[in-house]
């Protein structure tokens, strides 16, 4: 039987969750802001998460150095190929999540909210089997 992994390595992964949650919660806004929007502005990051415009241009300024986002001053925040692809892969993993718990009888409103702290520190294996719990339920779906 193998052994679970040890107390510093499940730590270590959920350490390593918590410092990506922010990047990816930024990047999936700005994407779906973009999408509601044709832009997104520091002004439309700090209302949507409800904080500072300090802190929203905080976040993004670091966002800006590790080549997820792209911005001037005065202009619209843009994704780069790096930071489309990072929230393309959060909202597909978000969605999957959400449709996991929904399907497991969770009301829409809390699997909402649920989803949005849950998506962060499953592993691309968890995230399969919700996945493909999610597709059984459906008709006429097979994998």
């Amino acid at each position: 039987m193998p052994q679970p992994p040890s107390k510093p390595t499940r730590y270590q992964r959920t350490r390593k969750d918590h410092s990506t949650e922010t990047a990816e919660d930024y990047v999936e806004a700005v994407a779906e802001l973009i999408d509601a929007n044709t832009q997104c502005r520091l002004v439309d990051l700090a209302q949507y998460f409800g904080v500072s415009h300090v802190t929203a241009n905080r976040i993004v300024a670091r966002l800006v150095k590790q080549g997820l986002l792209r911005t001037e001053p005065y202009k619209p925040i843009e994704l780069t190929l790096t930071g489309r692809r990072l929230a393309k892969s959060c909202q597909e993993r978000h969605e999957i999540v959400r449709s996991f718990l929904i399907a497991i009888g969770l009301d829409s409103a809390t699997a909402d909210i649920d989803s949005e702290g849950i998506e962060h520190h499953v592993s691309p294996q968890t995230v399969e089997l919700f996945r493909r719990f999610v597709k059984r339920g459906q008709p006429n779906s097979s994998d």
